[in-house]
């Protein structure tokens, strides 16, 4: 550096002198800072943009006056196109090689690109291309191959199940076989020892009673007075067996029990009710099948459901014995099947895959396979589903089997989990005589196992009506009018003066009657309104308060037939009463659900299902499957991010001046917005489908991870999807891996926040939320101006850190002349560049928070 001195020189080359310094300063890597030349026309220094002071002939024009931003003076960077070794040296760049603004070096073209002589970017739509078609070939050979693959592996699968049925065949028949030599060797054993201590005591008794024997065998003596040792153990044998045919199974045991003692404990003693329910009473009893029936609005499946112990937000009065102890029914649902009157099974599996996963997940853990696959083979033959047991089930958009079908598929669920106590929710209803019919008989067989149905039935037909056991009817208001076997029912009415005509089904004409469509006859004063009294008196149960004037009633209508039904009026209460009781109804729902969902009862079903990690091993490969058979779907979602590279890519260029600061932003809005709506289907499309199985027993924790490690394939993929069009097209500094990094941690976090929206809301307002929230965030965090309420408001928007680790990964490929503008644009928006670790790590933790606060909402918030 030149020594200072007091007179005014100009700026040497390769340095600037900013106005007012007495030195000077050597310019930075990257600028171009030759000796200016006076333009005489305008005055000016060129290439710079200061005159000469007027009046002063002594000065002349030098090197550099400023370095600055480049908005501010950008004549001080080496400009596109060609490289700057030094301060005072310009080289075009060459063919094959480009030079962005400000470069000390040319870089030298990636092959398949094309670079002319001057060029500042490398032309990579190639690359994107290759990229493109890659991708491309790997979803179409997904998609046009997942069924291949499906199909085989279910061939193999079938095959082993095969296998496995064969081993457990063999294995019980050798059983069977080494039972019959048991037992024909014991018999053998028992015949040799009878001879023996026949012989040896006739020798003892010839010794010590002589004329006893004499007289007891007739004067013959030896041993063939004896039948001879085959002959002994064959009678026995065939006198045994007799015995045995003779002998009753445990199950006629236990039902000649319950049919000489109604008030044993076996069975389910149920004693329950609500504001709506009057204390239904009797016994739901194993190996019988009780049909619930009643007209439109009687409370039936409400019934069901408090007996299944799945309602909440109401009152319920009495008790439920199982086995003649108080029990919650939660503590045995293990082994209670509940099959809804929705259909509510997965339309994208098979009638197997449907059944073998929740064999798998429901039966006992300590089950072999081969006896769990006979157990699926067994309800599939006993519910008429061999031919379709390959078959999809179906989907409002895809076709699958038929509606029948279908509901068999929905029971056959519960059958497969060999349950002890099974309810039903109108399983008939919209299927033809046949198909109820072949329904009843699988159930007729399941009952003679030992298992407790017990359904509602909407006017079944009289072959169906006569197929089941025990009858409960019930009034409107969930009323018990009668309960009891169906060989009574017509005895038990026709003895109140109620009497079925020829050739009219009898719960048609009962429930005709209770609908008050039917008027019995009037002399005998019995009403539609007094029929659930006339029960409780005939069992002589207590009278409820409310229902006291029918006492009156009946007694007034056996003295005067043709008397009326006097009403009482009710008083109406007030609107603030009415609003303090639905104030209060609510808070007892919120307060149920919550109890229902964390207050676990203790397991008393004595059977230990599959844990965590096994189920999660099965829920995985169930979503897998289902995944692959929509491929077409995740095909379109590629798709669209590929459309949305390439136009983001192609419309918003890389700014120097912001590094890029507005493309990203562009991309963080498109690519939240397109994984959250794709995410929704996650949770959306299978609420129903949850609640189903979170009331069975299964996993809640064990669904949500498997779902969750099957959307890493999208987390994974869709960067490279979106990237492979916007990164080529842009074609910014910063590298593809860093650009991937963080496209990889914004999906991982707006595919948690996805999960939110998709468990907490309706589909429509959980799009509608998809769509706002990005661009909403990314206007509060691009805010210039900002107080520190809008800080701290900036600091909690995802946006922000993703947007700040784009530019941030950008930024640092600038140095050099391009400090002073990196360092104003990171100070403009509060960004530093020590922060990108920082940034990552705040967006993946934005992701395991919003999963987190996704599954306490899946296990907290269910079906109103």
């Amino acid at each position: 550096m030149p020594a200072r001195t007091r007179d005014c020189q100009p700026c040497c080359e390769g340095f600037f002198c900013p106005y007012g310094l007495t030195c000077m300063i050597p310019c930075p890597l990257g600028a171009y800072c030759p000796l200016a030349k006076l333009n005489k026309t305008t005055g000016v220094c060129d290439p710079y943009h200061y005159q000469l002071p007027p009046g002063k002939p002594n000065h002349t024009c030098g090197g550099a006056d400023l370095w600055a931003d480049v908005l501010s003076g950008s004549q001080l960077f080496c400009s596109a196109g060609s490289y700057c070794p030094t301060t005072t040296k310009k080289i075009p760049c060459s063919k094959g090689h480009y030079c962005r603004m400000g470069s000390t070096s040319e870089k030298k073209c990636f092959k398949l690109t094309s670079c002319d002589p001057n060029t500042a970017n490398q032309n990579l739509h190639a690359y994107g291309v290759m990229l493109l078609a890659a991708l491309g070939t790997l979803l179409v050979i997904i998609y046009n191959c997942s069924d291949q693959v499906l199909t085989t592996r279910e061939k193999r699968q079938a095959k082993s199940r095969e296998a496995a049925a064969r081993s457990a065949r063999e294995t019980a028949q050798a059983r069977e076989r080494w039972k019959s030599a048991k037992d024909v060797a014991k018999k053998g054993a028992m015949g040799l020892q009878s001879q023996l201590s026949r012989t040896f005591s006739r020798k003892k008794s010839t010794r010590s009673e002589p004329m006893k024997i004499l007289g007891k065998f007739g004067g013959g003596g030896g041993d063939n007075s004896l039948p001879p040792l085959g002959g002994g153990a064959s009678q026995q044998s065939s006198s045994s067996s007799k015995a045995k045919k003779k002998e009753p199974s445990n199950l006629t045991k236990m039902m000649r029990q319950l049919e000489e003692d109604p008030d044993n404990n076996e069975g389910f003693n149920l004693e329950i009710g609500d504001k709506n329910m009057k204390k239904p009473k009797g016994k739901i009893m194993p190996g019988r099948v009780s049909a619930v029936m009643g007209p439109s609005g009687a409370g039936k499946t409400t019934f069901l459901s408090a007996l299944a112990g799945k309602v909440t937000g109401c009152t319920m009065t009495g008790l439920i014995l199982i086995n003649g102890k108080v029990e919650s029914l939660q503590s045995y649902k293990k082994i209670i099947g509940f099959v809804p009157q929705d259909d509510i099974v997965h339309g994208n599996l098979t009638v197997e895959e449907n059944l073998w996963f929740s064999a798998r997940c429901r039966l006992s853990a300590d089950m072999s396979k081969p006896d769990k696959v006979l157990v699926v083979e067994r309800v599939i033959e006993s519910l008429g589903l061999q031919a379709v047991r390959d078959s999809i089930v179906g989907t409002v958009e895809k076709r699958g089997i038929s509606g029948g079908q279908r509901k068999r598929v929905n029971v056959g669920i519960e059958m497969v989990m060999e349950p002890s106590l099974l309810i039903l929710d109108e399983p008939t209803s919209g299927l033809d005589s046949a198909s109820s019919t072949l329904l009843l008989k699988a159930l007729r067989r399941e009952a003679l196992e030992g298992v407790n149905i017990c359904m509602v039935v909407h006017q079944p037909s009289y072959s169906l009506y006569k197929m089941f056991d025990d009858f409960i009817l019930l009034a409107k208001g969930g009323i018990t009018v009668y309960h009891g076997p169906v060989k009574k029912v017509e005895e038990y009415f026709a003895g109140i003066g109620i009497h079925v005509p020829e050739r009219v089904n009898p719960p048609d004409h009962y429930i005709d009657i209770l609908e008050g469509i039917v008027k019995p006859n009037a002399s005998t004063g019995v009403t539609h309104k007094n029929l659930p009294v006339r029960w409780m008196l005939h069992n002589n149960y207590p009278v409820p308060p409310d229902m006291q004037q029918s006492i009156d009633n009946i007694a007034s209508a056996s003295k005067d037939p043709n008397g009326t039904d006097p009403t009482d009026g009710t008083a109406e209460p007030s609107l603030a009463g009415e609003l303090w009781q639905d104030v209060k109804y609510n808070v007892e729902v919120k307060r149920d659900n919550i109890q229902h969902s964390f207050l676990k009862s203790k397991d008393l079903s004595n059977r230990i299902t599959p844990g965590v990690f096994r189920q999660y091993k099965y829920y995985l490969g169930r979503v897998g499957k289902q995944r692959l058979r929509e491929s077409r779907i995740q095909v379109v979602d590629f798709l669209i991010l590929l459309l949305a590279g390439a136009c983001l890519g192609t419309l918003a260029k890389v700014s120097d001046e912001t590094f890029g600061a507005l493309g990203y932003s562009y991309t963080v809005i498109a690519v939240s917005l397109l994984c959250k709506i794709a995410a929704l289907r996650s949770f959306t499309l299978d609420k129903l489908i949850y609640w189903r199985e979170r009331a069975s027993g299964m996993s809640s924790l064990a669904y949500f991870l498997s779902k969750d490690t099957i959307d890493h394939f999208s987390t994974i993929i869709k960067p490279l999807v979106y990237l492979s069009m916007f990164y080529f097209f842009n074609n910014p500094r910063s590298s593809f891996a860093d650009n991937y990094i963080v496209l990889v941690c914004l999906v991982y976090c707006v595919t948690g926040i996805a999960y939110i929206f998709a468990i907490f809301l309706e589909p429509g307002p959980a799009q509608l939320w998809s769509v706002l929230l990005p661009v909403v965030l990314t206007l509060i965090a691009n805010q210039e101006k900002r107080d520190e309420g809008m800080k701290f408001l900036s600091k909690l928007c995802y946006t922000k850190w993703a947007l700040e680790a784009f530019v941030i990964a950008n930024a640092e490929r600038y140095s050099g002349v391009w400090l002073i503008t990196r360092c104003g644009s990171l100070l403009k928006y509060g960004y530093d560049l020590r922060d990108w670790v920082l940034c990552l790590s705040i967006l993946v933790l934005f992701g395991i928070g919003s999963r987190i606060l996704a599954y306490f909402c899946m296990v907290t918030f269910q079906k109103k």
